[in-house]
């Protein structure tokens, strides 16, 4: 989308890779597994109000602090995170945050990681053994209010504004739109607006 990327020393970046199973439920709501991993890492560190946003960013006061990428290759889907830790970027186009800006000073990328991976282990192992449900009512939990006003841009390039409703079963954002309808959200930039 046309983003420069900026990877300043001090924050965390790390990748881990998920070995898809035949009984697995479906590799792209491991961006939810991933998000409420992120959360639960960042939301007791920050002064703010940590939250979710959908499908990859977790925002502190409306400001994101961290983001979440996934690309599946064959039986694996690499799973993606960057968290602002000792600072982040200015004079973008949305505002932006870090742990640091946040009051957690001393928190270190090194130790974040280990406690990540443990976050992370957890919520694979409820998605594996208990399905989307778990994971998508704590996702919901700890994610932008029902009724936000939300802009996305689709792939495609179309542009849907409405209020978040809910997510299905099949991870999808769900638009409350003007006239009242729903609309089903695959993939799309959102923004909380």
């Amino acid at each position: 989308m046309g983003r420069a990327w900026e990877s300043p020393e001090g924050n965390l970046y790390c990748s881990t890779l998920v070995r898809l199973r035949p009984d697995d439920p479906p590799p792209h709501l491991l961006a939810l597994v991933a998000a409420n991993a992120v959360h639960a890492l960042v939301a007791p560190l920050c002064a703010g109000q940590a939250q979710i946003k959908w499908p990859n960013d977790v925002l502190v006061d409306g400001a994101k602090i961290a983001g979440i990428l996934l690309e599946r290759a064959g039986d694996a889907v690499v799973v993606g995170v960057g968290v602002n830790v000792t600072g982040h970027p200015t004079g973008l186009d949305r505002p932006v945050t870090s742990l640091a800006a946040q009051g957690a000073g001393d928190a270190e990328a090194g130790i974040l990681v280990q406690r990540l991976a443990e976050l992370f282990g957890h919520w694979l192992s409820v998605w594996r053994a208990q399905g989307l449900d778990p994971v998508r009512t704590h996702w919901l939990l700890n994610a932008h209010p029902k009724g936000a006003a939300m802009r996305v841009i689709q792939p495609d390039g179309e542009v849907v504004e409405g209020a978040f409703d809910t997510l299905d079963q099949q991870g999808m954002l769900i638009l409350r739109l003007a006239n009242g309808d729903a609309r089903a959200i695959h993939a799309g930039d959102t923004l909380l607006i």
